[in-house]
């Protein structure tokens, strides 16, 4: 990953954490500079991106601030990610590894609001982008609100399509954190070697409460996180 696009991740994902809220200071260009051993124009360049993004806002003389943003949500919005990388015209599939009923840990449990011990779906699914993996998605589903999960063909249909199908969601939090991926995923995503992975942990609910957890990874090459933000009618 290139210097500035790993100083861009550190900075959404202070964002989209809420660590730092709408108004607050952002790590001036030297900070940056100094934090991530880069040049002061490197770290220039991820700032500008942000504000480019409508993330930030910089002002010159005062610094750079966390944009006021009605809702985080459209940083974070959860899309089908085959719509996303047919809609640059590139070829979508995707390859199923696991597919089964388990019985849930006391950590995917408690994430799923269900007593230790009781049955969930698991599935890890890798999606790929001509060719490439970009994305190897493992998601934990609770039977008692999505019955059929099991029964699809997710090298057809994706879980985000069959899941606004049957569960509309009406609630989601995440959390990002860049890892060192294992073996396992290494092979998944056809890596060489490991080399940095961005990860969004993602729980999703329904009107009747939690329907999945999911841990989408992306190789930090393959990968970029950005959005289009809507602000305020009134702008400057």
């Amino acid at each position: 990953m290139a210097k500035f696009s790993t100083i861009k991740q550190h900075l959404y994902s202070k964002i989209a954490s809420g660590e730092w809220p709408e108004h607050h200071p952002v790590s001036s260009e030297n900070a940056l500079a100094q934090q991530f051993k880069v040049s002061r124009m490197t770290a220039r360049r991820a700032l500008q991106e942000l504000a480019d993004e409508g993330l930030v806002i910089r002002s010159k003389g005062s610094g750079t601030y966390v944009a006021p943003i009605k809702s985080q949500t459209s940083f974070m919005a959860i899309r089908n990610i085959a719509d996303e990388v047919r809609s640059r015209n590139h070829d979508y599939r995707a390859h199923v590894h696991v597919l089964r009923k388990e019985t849930a840990t006391a950590h995917v449990a408690e994430l799923l609001q269900l007593p230790a011990g009781k049955p969930v779906y698991h599935s890890v699914i890798a999606h790929f982008e001509n060719d490439l993996p970009v994305q190897v998605e493992e998601r934990y589903v609770n039977p008692e609100l999505v019955k059929g999960y099991l029964s699809q063909n997710y090298e057809k249909i994706t879980p985000h399509e069959y899941l606004c199908e049957v569960s509309p969601l009406t609630e989601a939090s995440h959390e990002i954190e860049a890892i060192t991926p294992s073996p396992q995923l290494c092979q998944w995503l056809k890596l060489s070697k490991p080399e940095p992975c961005l990860r969004i942990n993602r729980r999703t609910w329904s009107e009747a409460g939690v329907v999945t957890f999911a841990v989408l990874t992306h190789p930090g090459s393959r990968f970029s996180l950005g959005g289009h933000l809507h602000f305020g009618s009134a702008r400057t």
